[in-house]
C-alpha cells in the first residue's frame, strides 16, 4: 500500500538550473519508461524534489518537472525515487542471494572483503548477465589458500590461516595478486582476523601491490581499535586507500572507539573509509581462526551461537561437532547500542555483509536497506534520509571510482547516469527477515530498476530478468 508523504522541498536553485538544462538538452522523444512525479532525491546534488525522470537506453536521460511521455509510464507519487543501493559487502554471489538483495533495492552487489583466487574464472562463472550488477575483489585470503595449500573452502581452515609465510611464498602471494588486478578486480579483499599466522610486513607488501594499481584495500581488521591503529598506519605507509569493513562486528563493545580512530586518520587527510550493517549478530564459519581459542570459553558463551543449518543454539558438545564438521554459525553477541552507535556514525557506509545458501543464511542478505530506512530513518529519527541515501549509494560509488571509472555513473539520479534506481514507500519500508528465516523479503520497496529494466515490479521480482552487468576495472 502507498502511504501519501508531505511535499518535498524545492531543489536547491543550482542543482534545479543544472537539471533543467540538461533534460532540455537531451531532445524530446518517447522514454523507455518514465517514472512520474516522485520525490527525487539525489545524494550527490542534494536535488529533493517532486520530478519526473525519463530512461533511455539504461541510462537517465532526463531529471525535470517538465511532463514526458514513455513506453511505460511508472506512477512513482508518494515514492522516494532513489539511485540504486550499492553493496561493497555480500558473499552471497549467486542468483539465490541475488534476487533477495534486489528486493531490498540493491542494484550492485560485490565481494569485496575475502573477494576471489582466480578473477577471470569468477566474472566467467557470472556471464550472460545477472539480476544485479556485480563486481570482486582479489582477495589475500583465497590467494594465501592456494599458496599455502589450505584444505579450506572459503575461509582457511589449515596453513592459510595458522601458517607463516616464506620470502618465496610472500612473493607469490604478490604475484597473484598483481595478476588478478590486471584481470579486473575492482579492489584488493583482505581478512586479517581469519589468517592470524600473516604478519604486518605481509599484508603491506599486498597493500603496497594495490596501491601501485590504484586498487582500495577492504579489510577485516583483527585487535579491535588497536587493531585497527596498526593497520591505517600500515595502510598509510602503502599510500594505499583503506576500506574496513563491519565496524560495528570488528569494533564490537568498543564500536565508538572504533570509529574515533578512523576519524581521526580521516581528519589527519588519510583515505580511510568504513561500513555497517544494522543487526546485532554477525555469521561467519565456524571453523574459521575467530574460535581458535573456543575451548577456553565458559558454557554459558556456547548459547550465544545458532547453527545456521537448524536454527538451534549450540552447547560446548554441539560446537566441537559442527566446528569439525565446517559450516556457518550465528554470533548473537552484540547490543542495540553497539548497532546504533556504527548506523547513526555520519562515517559509515551501509553495507550487508550477507550470504544465504539453500535457503539459509542472516537476515542482513535480505533487509539491511530495508531496516536502516524503516527502523533508523523512520521510527528512530537518528538517520537523516537523504544521509541515508548517500551512505547506500554514493559513498560506494566513490569508494571505487579511482580505479573503476564506470562507477562514476552510479549512485547518482542524474541525466547520464546508469538507471539503477530504487524506488520506495518511505512510510512503509521495513525489513521481514528473520535468525530463522532469512528469505522473508522486505516490504515497501515497490521498484527497482537495474540498467533501465525492471527488476522489482510492484513490490515482485521479476522472474528471468538478466539486466545486470560485470562492473570490472579497465585491463
Amino acid at each position: 500500500m502507498r502511504t501519501s508523504i508531505a511535499p518535498a522541498p524545492a531543489p536547491p536553485a543550482a542543482a534545479a538550473l543544472v537539471l533543467a538544462v540538461l533534460a532540455s538538452a537531451c531532445g524530446a522523444g518517447e522514454y523507455d519508461i518514465v517514472i512520474q512525479g516522485g520525490r527525487v532525491m539525489d545524494p550527490e546534488s542534494g536535488l529533493d524534489a517532486v520530478m519526473n525522470v525519463g530512461v533511455r537506453n539504461g541510462r537517465i536521460e532526463a531529471v525535470t518537472e517538465d511532463p514526458l511521455d514513455g513506453a511505460r509510464t511508472i506512477d512513482a507519487s508518494g515514492l522516494v525515487v532513489a539511485p540504486g543501493f550499492i553493496d561493497l559487502h555480500e558473499h552471497g554471489q549467486t542468483e539465490e542471494a541475488y534476487a533477495l538483495m534486489v528486493a531490498d533495492g540493491v542494484t550492485s552487489a560485490f565481494e569485496l572483503e575475502v573477494g576471489t583466487g582466480d578473477v577471470t574464472a569468477w566474472y566467467a562463472e557470472r556471464e550472460g548477465g545477472q539480476i544485479v550488477n556485480y563486481g570482486v575483489s582479489i582477495g589475500h585470503i583465497p590467494v594465501r589458500m592456494i599458496v599455502m595449500d589450505d584444505p579450506g573452502d572459503f575461509l582457511p581452515s589449515g596453513p592459510g590461516g595458522h601458517g607463516a609465510a616464506s620470502d618465496a611464498q610472500i612473493a607469490e602471494m604478490a604475484r597473484r595478486i598483481g595478476e588478478g588486478l590486471a584481470q579486473g578486480a575492482v579492489a584488493v579483499g583482505f581478512g586479517t582476523a581469519y589468517t592470524p599466522a600473516a604478519t604486518m610486513a605481509e599484508i603491506e607488501t599486498m597493500f603496497r601491490v594495490a596501491a601501485e594499481h590504484d586498487a582500495s584495500a577492504h579489510i577485516h581488521v583483527r585487535g579491535g581499535p588497536r587493531g585497527l591503529a596498526e593497520t591505517i598506519e600500515t595502510a598509510a605507509r602503502a599510500n594505499v586507500p583503506l576500506h574496513v569493513v563491519h565496524a560495528n562486528s570488528s569494533g564490537g563493545a568498543q564500536t565508538t572507539e572504533f570509529l574515533q580512530v578512523i576519524e581521526r586518520a580521516r581528519a589527519d587527510g588519510q583515505d580511510v573509509t568504513t561500513e555497517a550493517y544494522p543487526y546485532e549478530a554477525g555469521m561467519t564459519e565456524i571453523e574459521s581462526a575467530l574460535f581458535d581459542d573456543w575451548e577456553t570459553w565458559t558454557n554459558d558463551q556456547f548459547n550465544n551461537y545458532q547453527w545456521v543449518a537448524t536454527g538451534e543454539r549450540l552447547t560446548r558438545e554441539t560446537f566441537g561437532r559442527y566446528r569439525a564438521d565446517g559450516g556457518t554459525v550465528i554470533i548473537h553477541s552484540r547490543t542495540e547500542e553497539m548497532t546504533l552507535a556504527a548506523i547513526s556514525s555520519p562515517l559509515t557506509m551501509i553495507a550487508s555483509d550477507g550470504f544465504i545458501e539453500n535457503g539459509r543464511g542472516h537476515p542482513r542478505t535480505s533487509g539491511s536497506y530495508a531496516k536502516v530506512l524503516g527502523r533508523y530513518v523512520r521510527e528512530q529519527g537518528v538517520v537523516e534520509l537523504m544521509d541515508a541515501l548517500r551512505r547506500m549509494s554514493l559513498e560506494p560509488a566513490r569508494r571505487l571510482e579511482a580505479r573503476v571509472p564506470s562507477m562514476r555513473d552510479k549512485g547518482r539520479i542524474r541525466v547520464g547516469a546508469d538507471a539503477d534506481i530504487t524506488i520506495f514507500d518511505p512510510a512503509s519500508v521495513i525489513d521481514r527477515s528473520t535468525y530463522m528465516d532469512a528469505t522473508i523479503t522486505s516490504l515497501g520497496i515497490e521498484y527497482v530498476l537495474v540498467n533501465g529494466v525492471p527488476v522489482v515490479d510492484g513490490g515482485e521480482l521479476v522472474q528471468g530478468a538478466r539486466p545486470g552487468r560485470a562492473v570490472r576495472a579497465g585491463r
